[in-house]
C-alpha cells in the first residue's frame, strides 16, 4: 500500500534498517514515474543533496531507491516530500507491490500495443485506397469519407494507444524537463492536428496511417525493451523464505517463550529445536547436532557441532536442540549481510544505463532544435506556414529513434531463441552483450560442477544385502546423506523399532541384533572410514554395522557429465576456468585437479566470492560467473555476466543472467559463441540506425518527404534492423567463429 505524505516521519522511522555499528540507517522506497536512465540520473542528483544523505542509488528495472543516511540526521519524510517535488510518487518498497506493478504496466504496454496494430491495419487499408484513386481519379468526395473514416480510426486509437507516450512526456514538462517523449508527443498531435485541417479543408493528404504506424512501432520497442528488462524481484520473498519469524528466547527467570524475530537482541539466548532455522548469528552454549549450512556457505558435509561452535542466521538444524547465545541479531547478521552484498552488486552493471542516460539527454534537444530551425529556415524561404509547419513534422517523426530502439531488443529475442535451443534461458536485457565480453569463467563447485544428488561413490564394493537393510535404516532419518542411501531399494520399508540419535545417526533391533546407520563413530568404525576417505577425498563417509558386520558409504556428488569437457572447450576458446567455492578446500583442490583447473579457491564465504570478482574486474578482467546456491547469489550479481543451473535455488536463479536448462554444463559453450555472433548483429543494427537517420534527415530538411513518407522510412528502417536480427535464429553455437 502507497504512504501518504502526510504520513508523519515517525511512521516511516519504522521502514529504516541500521546499520551494525548504527552510524547509519538506510531506507528502501519503490518509485513511480522512473521511466529512463535521465529519470535515474535527476533523482540520485537531487536526493544526494538532500541534508544527512549520505547516498542514494536507483536501480532502474526495480524502479527502487535505496537511501542511507548518517541516523542522527535520517528524515524518511523530507525524501518522500522531495521525490513529489521531481514528480515522482514514492512509498515505502515492497517486493509483492513492485512486481504487481510491472506486472500492471505490462498489461497496459500490450493492450495499447494490440489496439495500435488493429488500427494501422485497417487505416493503411483506406489509405492504399486513397494512394490508388490519385492514379484512377477517385472521386473527391469519396477521398474525403475514407479520411473521415481514418480519422475515427485513429484519433481514438491516437488517443489511448499514446498514453505511455502522453504521460510521460507530460510528466516530464511538468517538472520543467525534456525526455525522449517528449518531441514522439509533440509530432503525434502536430501531425493529427493537420491531418485533420487537411480533411477539413477537402485536402488531398492527410496523415492519419502515419500516425498509427508510429505509435505501433514505438510500441513495439517499448514492449520489447519492458520484456527484456523485467526481471523478477523476489530477492527480499526468498531471502524472508530463511528467516525465522520466531524465536525461543529465555527470559530472566528461567523460562522459555517464543517471541517475535524482532525482539531478539546480541546476548540473548535462544533454542533452536531440531529442523529449525537458526534465528541468529551465535556461539552454541549447550547441545551437539548436524548444521546444514549450504544454503548460506555453500558448505556441502553437514557441520557437526558442539559448545563453543558459532553459527549462522538462516542455516538450519538437522541433529540435537541447541541452546545458542546470540552474537548477532537482524541487519547484523551473515545472511543481513548477503541481502546486502546483492543490493550493491546489482548497482554494478550500470554501464549500458549510463550510456542510455547520455542518450536519452541528447536527443530531445537535438531533434526540437533541428525541427524548429527547419520550420524557421523555410519560414525565411516564404513558403508560408501551413508546407513550413508540415516539414518540420516530418522531421520530428522521421527522426523518431525506433530502429535505434530496435537494434538491440530484436537480437536480443532472436538470440534468445537460438540460446533456448541449445539450452539456455537468458533472463537479462543487456545480458548478451557482457557474455559476449566475458574473458574468463569461475565456477561455483557444488551444484554447478556437480550434480546436486548424492550418489555412492563405492556401490559396487558393498553387499547387497547391507545396501538393503541401510537403505531401510535411513528411510527414518531426517538427515539429507541418508536419502542417498535409501534411494538404492526404492521398495524398502523403515523398521518399526528404529530411533534417530540426534547427530549421531540411527539404530534399530533387527533379527535380534543391533543395527546401526549414521556416523563413523557411532558406528564404532574411525579406523576404517579413515582408509577410505583417503581413498575419496572430499567425499562424506556414512558407516552402516549389523552386529558384526560393517558397510562403509562413501557419498560425494559427482561430476556433471560433461564438466571436463567444458573446461576444455573453454580453454579452446582462450577463456581460463577458475573454482570459487565455500566447499571444503580439500574437496575444491579435488574437483579442480579432476577436471584441469589451475586456479581454485575453497571455504569462499559470500563476500569473499564477491572480492574476488571484484578485484579482477579492477584489473580488467570481466569474469562470467556460474553458480547456484544462496551464497552464490551475491557473485552471480557482482560477476560481468552470471548463469546459474536451472536446479539452483530461487534467489541465485533471479540474480543469474542466463540459466542452464537440464543437466548440460556444455550449454554454456555454444551460448558464449551466440553471444558474440548475436553482438555484431547488434553493432551492424546500430550502424543502420546511424546511416538511415544520416540520409534520412536531411531528405526530410530539404522538403523532399512528406509525414506519411517520413513514417513509411521510420517503419522501413524498423523492418530493415528487425530482418537483419532474424539472422540471429540462425547462429548455431557449434562454430568458433564470432561473426554471424
Amino acid at each position: 500500500m502507497a504512504t501518504d505524505l502526510a504520513t508523519p516521519a515517525a511512521d516511516l522511522r519504522q521502514f529504516l534498517r541500521l546499520s551494525p555499528d548504527e552510524a547509519f540507517a538506510s531506507l528502501d522506497l519503490a518509485v513511480e514515474g522512473i521511466k529512463c536512465a535521465a529519470c535515474m540520473a535527476t533523482i540520485e542528483r537531487a536526493i544526494s543533496r538532500e541534508p544527512g544523505v549520505v547516498g542514494a542509488r536507483v536501480n532502474l528495472g526495480a524502479k527502487r531507491l535505496h537511501v542511507t543516511f548518517e541516523r542522527r540526521e535520517a528524515d524518511p519524510a523530507r525524501i518522500l516530500r522531495r521525490l513529489d517535488e521531481l514528480g515522482f510518487k514514492a512509498y515505502p518498497f515492497s517486493p509483492r507491490h513492485s512486481e504487481d506493478s510491472k506486472a500492471q504496466e505490462m498489461r497496459r504496454l500490450l493492450r495499447c500495443l494490440g489496439v495500435a496494430a488493429f488500427a494501422s491495419m485497417n487505416v493503411m487499408l483506406l489509405s492504399v485506397a486513397v494512394w490508388s484513386g490519385h492514379e484512377t481519379g477517385l472521386d473527391p468526395t469519396t477521398r474525403d469519407l475514407f479520411h473521415w473514416l481514418s480519422a475515427l480510426i485513429a484519433l481514438p486509437t491516437a488517443a489511448y494507444s499514446g498514453r505511455p507516450f502522453y504521460e510521460s512526456a507530460i510528466g516530464a514538462l511538468k517538472r520543467r524537463r525534456v525526455n525522449m517523449d517528449v518531441p514522439i508527443t509533440l509530432g503525434i498531435c502536430l501531425a493529427l492536428a493537420m491531418s485533420v485541417f487537411e480533411v477539413l479543408r477537402h485536402g488531398e493528404h492527410a496523415y492519419f496511417d502515419g500516425v498509427v504506424m508510429l505509435l505501433f512501432f514505438l510500441l513495439i520497442g517499448r514492449t520489447l525493451d519492458q520484456v527484456m528488462q523485467r526481471r523478477t524481484q523476489l530477492v527480499a520473498a526468498n531471502l524472508a523464505a530463511l528467516r525465522a519469524e520466531h524465536a525461543t528466547k529465555r527470559l530472566p527467570d528461567g523460562t522459555w517463550r517464543d517471541v517475535p524475530i524482532d525482539m531478539i537482541e546480541p546476548g540473548d539466548v535462544i533454542l533452536v529445536r531440531i529442523g529449525d532455522r537458526v534465528a541468529a548469528d551465535g556461539r552454541i552454549e549447550d547441545g551437539r547436532s548436524d548444521i546444514d549450512q549450504s544454503l548460506v556457505t555453500g558448505e556441502t558435509a553437514h557441520r557437526a557441532v558442539q559448545p563453543g561452535d558459532e553459527v549462522y542466521a538462516g542455516t538450519q538444524n538437522l541433529g540435537g536442540a541447541l541452546v545458542v547465545r546470540v552474537l548477532k541479531s537482524q541487519e547484523g547478521t551473515l545472511l543481513a549481510g548477503v541481502e546486502r552484498l546483492l543490493a550493491q552488486a546489482a548497482q554494478t552493471k550500470g554501464a549500458y544505463i549510463r550510456l542510455a542516460d547520455r542518450a536519452a539527454r541528447l536527443y530531445p534537444p537535438l531533434v526540437h532544435s533541428v525541427a524548429l530551425l527547419t520550420f524557421l529556415g523555410w519560414m525565411m524561404m516564404g513558403i508560408g506556414w501551413h508546407d513550413a509547419l508540415m516539414i518540420a513534422i516530418t522531421v520530428l517523426i522521421i527522426t523518431c529513434p525506433c530502429a535505434l530502439g530496435l537494434a538491440v531488443p530484436a537480437v536480443q529475442v532472436v538470440a534468445a531463441g537460438a540460446m533456448f535451443r541449445n539450452g539456455i534461458l537468458i533472463q537479462s536485457g543487456d545480458a548478451i552483450e557482457r557474455l559476449a565480453e566475458i574473458d574468463r569463467v569461475v565456477f561455483d563447485k557444488t551444484g554447478t560442477l556437480t550434480l546436486p544428488a548424492a550418489d555412492i561413490a563405492n556401490r559396487a564394493e558393498i553387499p547387497a544385502e547391507d545396501v538393503m537393510l541401510a537403505a531401510r535404516l535411513a528411510l527414518t532419518s531426517r538427515h539429507p546423506l541418508a536419502a542417498a542411501i535409501a534411494v538404492q531399494d526404492p521398495s524398502a520399508k523403515p523398521l518399526s523399532t528404529a530411533r534417530e540419535v540426534p547427530g549421531e545417526g540411527v539404530k534399530a533391533c533387527h533379527a535380534g541384533q543391533v543395527v546401526r546407520l549414521g556416523s563413523p563413530a557411532f558406528c564404532e568404525a574411525m579406523p576404517e572410514a579413515e582408509a577410505l576417505a583417503a581413498r575419496f577425498p572430499g567425499a562424506s563417509i556414512v558407516a552402516f554395522r549389523h552386529g558384526e558386520r560393517l558397510a562403509l558409504f562413501a557419498i560425494r556428488q559427482p561430476y556433471r557429465e560433461d564438466a571436463e569437457t567444458t573446461v576444455a572447450a573453454l580453454g579452446a576458446m582462450k577463456l581460463p576456468a577458475e573454482i570459487i567455492s565455500g566447499d571444503r578446500p580439500r574437496a575444491v583442490a579435488e574437483a579442480a585437479r579432476d577436471l584441469g583447473i589451475a586456479n581454485w579457491r575453497g571455504g569462499a564465504l559470500p563476500g569473499d566470492k564477491v572480492t574476488w570478482l571484484e578485484q579482477m574486474k579492477r584489473f580488467g578482467a570481466r569474469p562470467l560467473m556460474v553458480g547456484d546456491g544462496l551464497n552464490d547469489a551475491p557473485a552471480l550479481a557482482a560477476g560481468h555476466a552470471s548463469i546459474a543451473p536451472a536446479s539452483a535455488s530461487q534467489l541465485a536463479q533471479t540474480q543469474a543472467d542466463f540459466l542452464l536448462v537440464g543437466q548440460r554444463l556444455g550449454a554454456i559453450v555454444p551460448a558464449i559463441r551466440i553471444a558474440r555472433k548475436a553482438r555484431w548483429l547488434m553493432l551492424e543494427n546500430l550502424w543502420i540506425s546511424v546511416l538511415y537517420n544520416l540520409i534520412a534527415v536531411p531528405v526530410a530538411i530539404l522538403g523532399y518527404a512528406t509525414p506519411l513518407v517520413a513514417a513509411l522510412a521510420m517503419s522501413g528502417s524498423s523492418i530493415i534492423v528487425t530482418l537483419n536480427a532474424l539472422r540471429a535464429g540462425r547462429i548455431s553455437g557449434d562454430g568458433p567463429g564470432e561473426r554471424p
